[in-house]
C-alpha cells in the first residue's frame, strides 16, 4: 500500500476582485507518495504557485482539505501552525527578494532555527549553520557575505538550506530554477535531488519548463486556469498526452536536434476569463475537439487507464472505444 505523505481534496482559493470572484485554484485534488517528487506545470497565471502557497497556508485556502500525515492543515490554530511548518517548507522563485538583504549568510539561515527556538545555545547554533552550508554546497569563507555580494546560484542555496534548518519531511518547489543560467539550474536541481536521497525529503515541483520536469518528477500535474486538466506517471505523460492542453505543452519543447521535425501544435481562439468562470470546460475556447457537452459541464478528472487521470469527455470516450 502506497505511503501518502500529502492529500489534498478539493482545494479552492478564490480571490475577490471589482469584477467578481477570480478562482485562482478550483477544486484541485492529488496525492504524493512519500519520498517522491509531484511536477505542477502549466501556463503563468493558471495557479501553480497559488496551490502550493495555500498547501502550505501561506494563503488561507477558500475551502477544502489538506492533510499532511493524516493532519487537516487547514484546520490548524496559530500554534498548530507554526509546529507543523517544521514539516512543510519552501524554497522560492526569486533567491533575491526572499532574503534579508540586511542579514549575512549566517544569520539568514540561523534566522529559522533561533525563531522555532530549534535550537538555543550559540555555540550549537553556529555548528547546525556550517553543517547546512556544507549541505547545500556554500564555501565557510561566505559566512558573513550579503546576499547582493553573491551570484543566483549561491542565493538559491541559502534558500534551501534556510527551508532544511527546520528539518521538514515536505518542501514545495516554486520555480526554484526559473531565474538562473542553465548551468546553475542543472546544479540546484541535482543538489535537490541529492538531498532528497539523503534526507528522503517529498517536493511539489512548480515549474512551467516540461523539460525539467521531465527529469525531476515522479508524477506530473497539468493544470490549466486554476484546475487539474491532466494528472499521470512522467514516463506516461509524455509517452501518452491525452489532453489537448498537454499535447500542445509537449509540442512546444525545444528538440536540440535539427534533423527531427516536430510539429507545433498552436492554439488558437480566446482565453476563458478565471473570474466568475462559468460551469463549463475552461479550455474549450481553444480546443479543437470541443463539442457542446464541454460547453454544458466540466469535465471531471477521471482515471483512464492505472494512474494516468484526464479531465477531457472527448479522450475518455476514444479510451473508451480502444
Amino acid at each position: 500500500m502506497a505511503d501518502i505523505i500529502l492529500q489534498v481534496e478539493n482545494l479552492k482559493k478564490y480571490f475577490k476582485t471589482p469584477k467578481g470572484m477570480l478562482h485562482a485554484v478550483d477544486d484541485v485534488s492529488f496525492t504524493i507518495e512519500r519520498g517522491k517528487t509531484l511536477g505542477v506545470v502549466g501556463e503563468s497565471g493558471c495557479g501553480k504557485s497559488t496551490t502550493g502557497r495555500a498547501i502550505l497556508r501561506l494563503l488561507e485556502p477558500t475551502g477544502g482539505k489538506v492533510l499532511f500525515d493524516g493532519v487537516d492543515v487547514a484546520q490548524l490554530d496559530t500554534k498548530g501552525m507554526r509546529k507543523m511548518r517544521r514539516n512543510m517548507q519552501i524554497v522560492f522563485q526569486d533567491p533575491f527578494s526572499s532574503l534579508n538583504p540586511r542579514m549575512t549568510v549566517s544569520q539568514l539561515i540561523a534566522e529559522p532555527i533561533i525563531q522555532n527556538k530549534i535550537l538555543t545555545n550559540k555555540e550549537d547554533i553556529e555548528k547546525r549553520v556550517a553543517e547546512l552550508m556544507e549541505t547545500v554546497g556554500l564555501a565557510d569563507r561566505l559566512v558573513n557575505t550579503f546576499p547582493h555580494e553573491l551570484d543566483g546560484g549561491r542565493r538559491q542555496r541559502i534558500g534551501i538550506a534556510r527551508a532544511l534548518a527546520m528539518n521538514p519531511k515536505f518542501i514545495v518547489c516554486d520555480e526554484p530554477v526559473s531565474a538562473l543560467d542553465v548551468s546553475i539550474q542543472a546544479q540546484i536541481l541535482n543538489l535537490l535531488k541529492k538531498l532528497q536521497r539523503e534526507l528522503g525529503l517529498t517536493y511539489i515541483f512548480i515549474t512551467h519548463d516540461l523539460s525539467v520536469v521531465n527529469h525531476f518528477s515522479d508524477d506530473i500535474a497539468v493544470m490549466y486556469l486554476g484546475q487539474i486538466i491532466e494528472k499521470a506517471p512522467t514516463e506516461e505523460l509524455f509517452a501518452h498526452p491525452l489532453h489537448p492542453y498537454t499535447q500542445a505543452l509537449l509540442s512546444a519543447i525545444p528538440i536540440p536536434d535539427v534533423d527531427i521535425k516536430e510539429e507545433r501544435i498552436l492554439l488558437k481562439g480566446e482565453i476563458s476569463s478565471p473570474i466568475n468562470p462559468p460551469d463549463a470546460c475552461r479550455f474549450a475556447k481553444r480546443c479543437i475537439y470541443a463539442c457542446e457537452e464541454c460547453r454544458k459541464k466540466a469535465p471531471e478528472l477521471t482515471e483512464v487507464s492505472p494512474g494516468h487521470f484526464v479531465a477531457c469527455p472527448y479522450y475518455d470516450k476514444l479510451v473508451q472505444q480502444d
